[in-house]
């Protein structure tokens, strides 16, 4: 699951990881009214004012602008609410704006009338590799990472840790070390880091980015910007957090199977899918590939499929107007072959008429009694007992 900026950084503070003062806004009297609020406490006279999607890239999108008035605030408000933003992550569509971030600008003077603000990258997530959390950053914030790694790739820092262990002190200095700050932005650093990470571990994470973390003009250490992704999976120990979701931001198709407990993503293809099994479902598109079709889908009916998930899944995957065919592919080990028949056969007399070719591979547990299920059904089914007679049959019906 992705949180919204807002909510990320909301969450990131409780964990001790300071952040930007800023509140979250959804009309344009609201980010007025924010941008006053933090005057007030503060005595900022610039402000940000960032779109909230769930994509990277707003800022060359449009989606992120420098107020220096009230009145710039309102107008940049007025611009990006509702605004269909599109970035390099959101493909050419984009996404509607419906809430924004107001926060205090951070390049303010110190003291001494100084302006002196300084930019780095850092982002936690696991190292599959190794089995370890890895710590990742750089002297370059507020860029692509990628372009980083592409044309100075020594600028860029990994730090592992244990999961075991947790972060140790000394790497976290190592971390504040490498990134060159000195004197006080040192010892804040080092408090950064360490917060963040906790905040990784604490909320079951796959993924904290702050790009940039940013040096103040009087040496504090702070999250501008904040992407966290959870584990889905770690979801049912943090409900609070899971209320957070954001369905606007989901492709409806995806929510929707998420209410059956199906893995569905939706592709650019032609040729829906439903498979148990992660594995059996990528070999399942690859032979879709190999026959001249495309993947229309991910949908992954899982071990516990039966007649109504199976239902559900036509319905979700006859929604994409992109779909030619459908091809049903199940091993039956957990799940029964003749549950995912009768799930085929109550589709069929669900929707009167399947509008395109539909082909059915079982093998496994009770795969004959599920063919006899959808012979005796009179159904128009292709019925396959290889994945070869099912790629010729796909490549059949899209010639």
């Amino acid at each position: 699951m992705n949180l919204h900026e807002y909510q990320a950084k909301s969450i990131l503070k409780e964990f001790g990881v300071p952040i930007i003062e800023g509140k979250m806004a959804e009309t344009v009297d609201q980010a007025v009214e924010v941008a006053k609020e933090i005057q007030k406490s503060t005595g900022s006279d610039a402000w940000a004012v960032k779109a909230q999607i769930h994509a990277g890239g707003r800022g060359k999108g449009g989606g992120v602008k420098i107020a220096k008035s009230f009145e710039e605030v309102k107008q940049y408000a007025t611009d990006i609410l509702g605004m269909t933003l599109v970035t390099h992550q959101t493909g050419p569509e984009g996404k509607y704006v419906r809430k924004l971030l107001v926060e205090r600008g951070m390049f303010y003077p110190n003291a001494d009338g100084v302006v002196d603000v300084k930019e780095y990258y850092m982002s936690i997530l696991l190292n599959r590799k190794s089995g370890k959390n890895i710590i990742m950053y750089s002297t370059e914030g507020g860029m692509d990472i990628e372009a980083v790694a592409q044309n100075t790739p020594h600028l860029i820092f990994t730090e592992e840790v244990d999961p075991g262990l947790g972060l140790q002190a000394f790497q976290a200095r190592k971390v504040a070390s490498n990134l060159k700050v000195k004197g006080t932005a040192f010892k804040n650093m080092v408090k950064f880091v360490a917060a963040l990470y906790k905040a990784y571990s604490g909320i079951d994470a796959s993924l904290i980015e702050i790009n940039p973390v940013a040096k103040t003009s009087d040496d504090l250490i702070l999250a501008a910007d904040a992407k966290v992704n959870l584990d889905d999976s770690a979801l049912f120990r943090h409900p609070q957090i899971a209320e957070l979701r954001d369905i606007h931001e989901e492709d409806p198709s995806e929510v929707e199977a998420s209410k059956y407990d199906l893995n569905f993503v939706k592709l650019d293809g032609n040729v829906g899918c439903m498979v148990n099994g992660a594995g059996l479902a990528m070999a399942t598109m690859d032979m879709i590939k190999l026959s001249g079709g495309e993947p229309a889908n991910f949908l992954d009916v899982g071990g516990a499929a039966n007649a109504v998930t199976v239902e559900a899944g036509f319905r979700i995957i006859l929604k994409d107007p992109n779909v030619k065919a459908i091809l049903i592919n199940i091993f039956g080990g957990i799940v029964r072959c003749d549950r995912v028949a009768q799930g085929v056969v109550d589709a069929y007399r669900t929707f009167g008429k399947i509008p395109v070719p539909v082909i059915v591979r079982l093998q496994g547990t009770n795969a004959v009694e599920g063919k006899k299920l959808i012979d005796d059904s009179g159904l128009e089914v292709s019925s396959a007992i290889t994945l070869g007679e099912a790629a010729v049959l796909v490549k059949e019906v899209m010639s």
